[in-house]
């Protein structure tokens, strides 16, 4: 699934490598055929929105979208548990999953980071990277809806994945959030916003170790969350 690597690419900082390939990332968008037809239109307009554009022109706009704040971070586990302890662990989770499909990293990134993510899902049959990528969409699913928000070009990625895996259940509460949220202040009060969180992960433990198919995150209300913890003990 040639698609997946090429969305990966286009939702990485760029590099001349990469407009380098715009051609041919636009031809494997286009025979592979793995998108509804309107989302393969929007992720050709993306592709060609970089031609002729400087490099730094482009990683300045980049660092800019993705790298100013916390809402519309590419790291999938900074949206559902910020900070905390329990961020690590999941971490470890998806790294375990990572390996028993027999994927290395080969960069310094976190193993949520969603390029990344996308390039390990490009290396997977399709019906369980279908499965793999739909328990993400939650988080995936907002960020989309941020950047249409935004008016971002890149919305057109989160909205191809959302054609290949489906969209989330919550999918009319997610756009909502969007829509009402307002700016982002992470960096200004972060410890409220941490406080004020409305998801959290349910991380998969020690099944990332087998061979079965493994969901990387559970997404459910923190209250219900806590209220499942508490039960624990």
């Amino acid at each position: 699934m040639q698609t997946l690597k090429v969305l990966s690419h286009l939702l990485s900082y760029p590099e001349a490598e990469m407009l380098a390939a715009l051609d041919e990332m636009a031809v494997v968008v286009e025979q592979e055929n793995l998108l509804p037809e309107t989302s393969k239109k929007a992720v050709q307009a993306l592709i060609d929105s970089y031609h002729g554009v400087d490099l730094l022109v482009a990683q300045e706009a980049y660092v800019a979208l993705f790298d100013r704040g916390r809402f519309l971070s590419l790291h999938i586990f900074e949206h559902v548990h910020g900070e905390s302890r329990d961020r690590g662990q999941a971490m470890v989770n998806l790294l375990q999953m990572y390996e028993t499909h027999g994927f290395e990293l080969s960069t310094h990134e976190l193993p949520d980071y969603i390029p990344l993510f996308l390039e390990f899902l490009s290396q997977q049959e399709q019906e369980e990277a279908r499965q793999l990528l739909h328990d993400a969409m939650p988080v995936l699913s907002l960020l989309g809806a941020r950047l249409t928000e935004r008016g971002s070009e890149f919305c057109a990625i989160f909205d191809a994945l959302a054609g290949f895996a489906g969209e989330p259940d919550a999918l009319a509460e997610i756009l909502h959030q969007a829509a009402t949220e307002g700016e982002d202040e992470t960096l200004v009060n972060m410890d409220e916003i941490w406080e004020e969180e409305a998801v959290s992960f349910m991380g998969a433990g020690e099944a990332c170790k087998s061979q079965a198919t493994v969901s990387p995150i559970i997404i459910t209300p923190r209250d219900e969350y806590l209220k499942a913890q508490q039960r624990s003990l």
